[in-house]
This record gives C-alpha cells, structure tokens and sequence, in this order.
C-alpha cells in the first residue's frame, strides 16, 4: 500500500496545478511540466539540473524502488551519476569522479551502480553514496563490463582485441566501423567477475563481434549475447548458462528464417521467461515486436505499422503493455510519419498503438530509449527538442 501510494505522488504533484497545452519543443525551454498538444498527454522533464542530462540504454534497467539513475555532464563536474526521485523530482548527486567513467549498470538488489574509469571497476551506493573499488583489471586483458547479474554476485562483459580498437579509433562514425569490425572477424571473448572474490573468468572466445552482454533480469546463471554485425547477415540473439559456457554450448534464440530477415536491440522480460526483440520479415518490409520463450523456445509476435516501428521497444512488468521510441525517415522502416513516443496494447497477433509524444522537434541521432517507470504510469526517455539532452516522462 505504502508502495502505491508513494508512486501517484508525482502524478498527484502535477495535477496540483493547471499545465500549459503546448507543442512539445516548440519553445526552448519548454516548462518543467506540460500537455503536448498533440496528444494530450503530461510530460514533466525529470532532469532539472544545468548541462546536458541523459537516461539509460533501453535494456539498462535504471531504477531503485522509486529513485531513478541518471547521468549528466555539465562544465564543473563533467560525467557524473545522479539520481532523481520520481515522487518528489528531487535530485541527488552520486559520484565525484575527476576522471572521465562510463557504464549503466544498476543493481536494485543492493541499490547499488557499478561503472569504470579507465581500468578500475568502481561501485556506489546509492543510500549511502559511499564509493569502492571493486576490481582492476590485468595488463593482459583489458575489457568493460556492461551488466550485473540478479543476486549481485557477477559483473559481465566483453574483451576487444587492439586491433578492433584501432579500427573504431580510425573510423569513429558507426556508418564507417559497422561493416569493418563485422568483416574483420576480430576474437572477442566473453567474461565475468566475481564481486566478492573479484576473480575475473573468462567464458570463451569466438572470431563473431560478440556484444550486448546482458544478464537475466531474474536468472543469475543466464547471460544473453549477441552476434554484432549487419543484421540482415547474423543469428544474432544467443544466452549461454555462465556455468557452463563454451561456443559449443551456447544457445541460439531466434534462426533467420528468410533472406534478409532481421532481428535485434533484444531485452529480458522483467520476469526473465522472455526475450523480446524487433523482428522484421524480411527488413524495412513487416515489422513485428517479437518474443522467445528462453526454455522452449516458442515465440510469439505482434504486428505494428511502418509509422510505428521504433528503434527500441521496452514492456512494463506485467508485458501487458509495450512502448517504442519512434524513429525518423532516415532509419531502417523509412517511415513518413515515424517520430512519435508510442505506447502499444497487445491485441490478438498485433499492436493497438497510441501516441504519447510529438517528437517533430527532436532530433533521432540522439536515441530516446524508452523505459516504463515502476509502477508502470509512466514512459521515461530522453530527447533532445529543447536544444540540449535532457530526461523526460511522459504519463500513460
């Protein structure tokens, strides 16, 4: 009851007082909290902090019962992780760090971020802010870890050779290091670190562009991965038991079934029975949200609209509803009428879909990766069509 109550707060703080009826990035600033005309929906900007602010990846969960992790850089403190509570909007900074850190990786378990500067992996809580390190890694294998498994017991990621390096070194702009690192078939090998006895174990090598490394939202064992490349050319979606892992004995999740089918930007159900991924058959043609059962392998698929493809989809904790980022003309389903924050409805074999935000304003090079809050009333994502990055959310 506590719980619930606690959640309509916000929802409550925003009804306190009329809003303006606006078109969403039609004037820079916008209002801390207003109704797209469009829509007409409430959006309330979550980031209300100077410089530029930015949410998670969309598989990245961000949340700790009703605080969200954020990350910011402004002209005093650079990159530095925040966090904002989205009863209250108040916002908390978390690390102090002189040097320049990346990593989204957030442990509801022990309320606890991990994130790494240069070689050192370091974790703060987000109660006491009090910081650590937990592992350097070895002059011999120098990688980055990019998820933390259910009970916090292991750290994950993936190793690059120097040469795949020197290729994104020399060819920056994706366009331009996608099709080399795919053609280069450059070793990458996958690894975990045990957080208590901070022993690293590497799981396996393959000359496939091993990415993605995402562990179960509810299995501690399971890590899912992907084989990078064109996606129309990869079996791309694979899980492997960290007990056991091998090449040999890791597990493919979804086989092209078509010429230039594609199947992508995969995530773990909130209850880890289901990854869902999108699927086009064949690409830029019929577009689906897709799900595979990771035991039985069975799927099922919903159906959407060019218009409302997006670059990635999330579902709330129950799957009963789906929200998608939109996408412009430029990107894979081409679609005319495309930029639009989306929330779907599951309704036989395919999406009813609604339109949540105008994103006419914003520009998609930045992606808005869009997450359900926890009590699922909200869409959280980030965008750009107030001139700079910042955290919005919008309410269902």
């Amino acid at each position: 009851m506590k719980k619930h109550f606690l959640s309509i707060l916000l929802l409550t703080s925003v009804a306190a007082t009329a809003q303006p009826v606006l078109e969403t990035g039609s004037q820079k600033p916008m209002p801390h909290t207003w109704i797209d005309a469009s829509t007409k929906h409430t959006i309330v900007r979550l980031s209300n902090k100077t410089g530029r602010n930015a949410s998670f990846y969309f598989h990245n969960n961000p949340f700790v019962g009703n605080k969200m992790v954020f990350y910011s850089t402004d002209s005093t403190n650079g990159r530095q992780l925040y966090t904002v509570d989205l009863n209250t909007r108040k916002i908390e900074q978390l690390t102090h760090q002189g040097a320049p850190m990346n990593g989204e990786i957030v442990s509801a378990k022990g309320h606890n971020v991990y994130y790494q500067i240069k070689d050192s992996v370091f974790v703060t809580n987000i109660d006491t802010k009090r910081t650590s390190l937990v592992f350097v890694f070895p002059a011999g294998f120098k990688a980055n870890i990019t998820t933390v498994n259910a009970n916090e017991t292991l750290l994950a990621g993936a190793r690059s050779t120097d040469a795949e390096k020197e290729i994104f070194r020399q060819n920056p702009a994706k366009h331009d290091y996608f099709q080399k690192i795919y053609e280069a078939r450059l070793p990458r090998t996958l690894f975990v670190i045990d957080i208590d006895s901070r022993q690293l174990k590497p799981l396996f090598t393959d000359s496939a562009w091993l990415n993605h490394v995402q562990f179960s939202s509810t299995d501690p064992n399971l890590l899912m991965f992907c084989h990078e490349g064109p996606w129309h050319k990869v079996n791309r979606i694979w899980t492997v038991d960290v007990r056991n892992a091998s090449k040999e004995n890791a597990k493919l999740m979804h086989k092209r079934s078509m010429d230039m089918e594609i199947a992508g930007h995969e995530w773990f159900a909130p209850d880890g029975k289901t990854i869902w991924f999108d699927l086009q058959q064949p690409r830029g043609s019929t577009f689906y949200v897709a799900g595979v059962n990771v035991k039985t392998l069975q799927e099922k698929k919903y159906q959407l609209q060019r218009n409302e493809w997006s670059i990635h989809f999330n579902t709330t904790p129950d799957e009963k509803l789906f929200a998608g980022d939109g996408g412009d003309p430029g990107q894979v389903a081409k679609a005319p009428d495309g930029r639009w924050i989306y929330l779907f409805r599951p309704e036989g074999d395919h999406f009813k879909s609604e339109k949540l935000v105008n994103m006419q304003h914003h520009n998609y090079k930045l992606e808005p990766n869009v997450h359900f809050s926890p009590d699922g009333k909200w869409v959280i994502f980030r965008a750009n069509f107030e001139g700079v990055e910042q955290v919005y959310a919008v309410k269902i």
